[in-house]
């Protein structure tokens, strides 16, 4: 279903993404976090919906559509490297920050901080071309909402 847009997004040279084809992506790297530990929860799900609605202003059914399809495009999706790196190559540096914290959004959802979100957190941030000084503060102003 989504090979084309998968074989675009991992061209050795990919086109700068459109604003609905972004959308997919990011959501789609918040999805592989949720389901890092192996146990992709109603809290984990609820919060990528809300991170969805809010960042891209879009309505509660819209959001769980988004959802929905970054469900299935993460499954689909190539290995972390390849998919971040994409992702990377698409995408401002501020913005990435933003996917950081939209990330520890959704590892830090059901409460527990996790082992391999944190390792996954890490490779993500690397790969996003994310300091570890950026996303540790990312990480910390999520926590301090809490």
């Amino acid at each position: 279903m989504f090979a084309e847009f998968l074989r675009r997004l991992t061209a050795p040279q990919p086109d700068p993404l459109t604003d609905g084809d972004a959308r997919l992506a990011l959501t789609a790297l918040l999805v592989r976090v949720g389901r890092s530990d192996g146990a992709y929860d109603a809290a984990e799900h609820d919060q990528i919906t809300r991170i969805a609605a809010a960042r891209y202003a879009l309505s509660p059914f819209e959001a769980a559509q988004l959802v929905g399809q970054a469900e299935a495009l993460e499954a689909e999706a190539p290995d972390t490297v390849k998919f971040t790196e994409a992702i990377k190559a698409a995408v401002p540096y501020d913005a990435r920050i933003g996917v950081i914290e939209s990330l520890w959004q959704v590892a830090l959802a059901d409460g527990v901080r996790e082992a391999e979100e944190d390792q996954l957190l890490r490779l993500v941030a690397k790969f996003l071309g994310v300091s570890d000084i950026d996303s540790n503060l990312a990480r910390q102003r999520i926590e301090a909402r809490r």
